[in-house]
């Protein structure tokens, strides 16, 4: 365990963090998502949600400034009357690293499956919630000034 590093990170996941650059794609994915054939590279995080993992990865990853909406949500398949009520956690979350929620893209279906492909990573998780994957576009880590 380190300091200041949420637990639940594995070291894999840490890792792959840190080799991410400007503009690379993570999803964390829920537990219905075809990760595996996606052709991206899958680090499995069975047994955990999506919202922890988003949380423990906010922690540490910077979301991309430069862009009108560094996150994607996978928008509801139309006449699908589920209520991802996911969500609103997830702007919870979202809110905590001050990101606002017009900053959010909602993206089709098939469309987000393409944008997964061509991701960094996508974590696996065991998340229920239907509709819970999500994209996150990392920023650039800045220097803080020294004093």
């Amino acid at each position: 365990m380190l300091i200041g590093i949420p637990p639940i990170l594995s070291p894999e996941l840490l890792a792959t963090l840190c080799a991410m650059g400007h503009g690379d794609e993570i999803v964390i994915a829920d537990g219905n998502f075809p990760a595996e054939s996606m052709k991206t590279p899958v680090i499995r995080f069975d047994g955990h949600g999506v919202p922890k993992v988003l949380e423990a990865v906010l922690h540490l990853f910077p979301l991309d400034s430069y862009v009108e909406q560094p996150v994607a949500l996978m928008e509801v398949i139309k006449g699908d009357t589920y209520n991802p009520v996911i969500w609103n956690e997830y702007k919870r979350i979202l809110a905590n690293v001050d990101l606002s929620e017009d900053k959010i893209e909602y993206v089709e279906r098939y469309d987000f499956y393409e944008r997964a492909k061509k991701a960094f990573v996508i974590v696996a998780t065991s998340e229920f919630s239907q509709y819970a994957n999500i994209i996150l576009k990392k920023g650039i880590v800045k220097q803080e000034k020294s004093q």
